[in-house]
This record gives structure tokens, sequence and C-alpha cells, in this order.
């Protein structure tokens, strides 16, 4: 059965997802037994599915309806594909930008990147399947609607998708503190996609030797870091500046 934001027990999560539905999460009892469980955790596997296993008190907490050890969570939104976004993107007169989000995990945090990146331009926001914060109710208020206004795609890797922008002529910044250069020193005029790291971890240490240049904000008082998506507006303020004012 579904409700609003959960699909509960074994076949209907195994309908909805070889029915595509945009699925977030499944999360399955632990212990669980039985040619079906097994069949959908081949399912989850093969799909690429982030998946959890957790004690019955969690399910029960997610639904109060006969979920048989299995809830899978869905996305309000529908999720894009990278490649077929990116080939559109170049193929229209804009000039690119990209955003991509290496496992921010608060929804709340998610929400307010996701209004700050429509409202700047970016052409598309790229998430991994994994260890992403949800689009999940909080997530669209937050976002003031703006999640159904951006695109947003899911990869495998985070650092795949790096390598595609790059390969498809579009160079990849890295928000770090781990560079001497400011985001003032970088000229945003030609395509352009940005890595932003997550609350905790920052940008993981392979994507951060792959991309094309590091930047970071200058930081005057005694706080070592912004909250990302506070940071985020910024990075993605100053290439507005810069391609609105010809600077």
């Amino acid at each position: 059965m579904q409700n609003t934001t959960h699909v509960y027990g074994i076949r209907a999560v195994l309908e909805a997802i070889n029915s595509e539905e945009p699925i977030d999460k499944v999360f399955i009892q632990r212990g669980l037994k039985g040619d079906l469980s097994k069949q959908l955790e081949a399912m989850v596997r093969k799909k690429g599915i982030h998946s959890s296993y957790v004690p019955i008190e969690k399910l029960n907490r997610l639904t109060k309806n006969n979920h048989q050890g299995v809830v899978a969570q869905v996305s309000p939104i529908q999720f894009h594909t990278l490649e077929p976004l990116v080939e559109q993107v170049l193929k229209s007169d804009r000039t690119p930008l990209f955003l991509l989000l290496d496992q921010v995990s608060d929804v709340r945090n998610f929400g307010a990147i996701i209004r700050t990146a429509e409202c700047s331009g970016v052409d598309g926001i790229i998430i991994p399947k994994k260890g992403a914060a949800p689009v999940t109710a909080d997530t669209i208020k937050t976002s003031a609607g703006a999640a159904f206004k951006i695109p947003i795609a899911k990869v495998d890797h985070i650092k795949d998708a790096v390598f595609y922008l790059q390969a498809s002529g579009i160079p990849v910044l890295a928000a770090t503190e781990k560079t001497d250069k400011t985001v003032y020193d970088i000229t945003f005029d030609g395509p352009c996609a940005i890595v932003m790291g997550s609350e905790d971890r920052g940008i993981s240490p392979s994507i951060l030797k792959t991309v094309d240049q590091l930047a970071k904000l200058p930081l005057l008082g005694e706080i070592e870091s912004l909250n990302v998506s506070v940071a985020c507006a910024v990075f993605l303020y100053e290439v507005v500046r810069q391609r609105r004012f010809k600077v």
C-alpha cells in the first residue's frame, strides 16, 4: 500500500521498484527471512537503491499499517538522468552552471540549497544515490517549492559526475577550506560546476583530487566554517554577480 511518502509491504515495494517509482530509501527489518524478502533485497542491490536494516520499532514509527518488515521512502519528485540533462543544457544558449552535493545529509539544508540554486539560475543539482538527504515534505517546504522547478539528478558516485562534466567541457570547482584561493579569485564567466561538501566531513579527498579548481570563503571571525547552505549561496551569487555585471 502507499501513502504520501511511504510504500509498505514486500510485494508493494517490489511493485514500486519495478514501476520505477522515485524511491529514496528502503528500510528492511533486521533478520527478515523468506524467498520474497530475498527477492526484494536482490532487487534493491540491482537498482542501486539506498537501503538500511533496522529494528521493527523503526518501521512501526514510519507507518501504523502492516508493513511486513519493509517500508520504502518515496520521493515526491521525479529525478533526472545526468547525461541527458547535461546534453540539454549544452544545446541551449545558457552558460552552464551545475551544483554537485557530496553527501549533504540534512533535509532542511538540502531544501535551502535547492531554493538558492533555483533563484540563482543553476541548471541542475547532482546528488549521489547513497548518503544524500532525501527529498521529503520538509525538503519541499524549505525549498519553497523550488524542488519542483529545478532538475535534480541522482548518480552512483559524485566522482563519476565530475568526470562526465569535465569531458563535456564543464570545469568543476570544489568549495573547500583546503586552499589559499578564495571564491573572489575565481572567474566564472564560462561553463562551470560547483561541488559543496557534507555538513560534517566536507568534500571527500578523492573528489578534491579530481576537480579543476579549489576555492574557499574568507572567514574573518572565530567560527571555522559556515553552514553549507549559506556557503553555497555565497558561491552561487558570486557566479551571478560576475555573469550579470561582466566582472
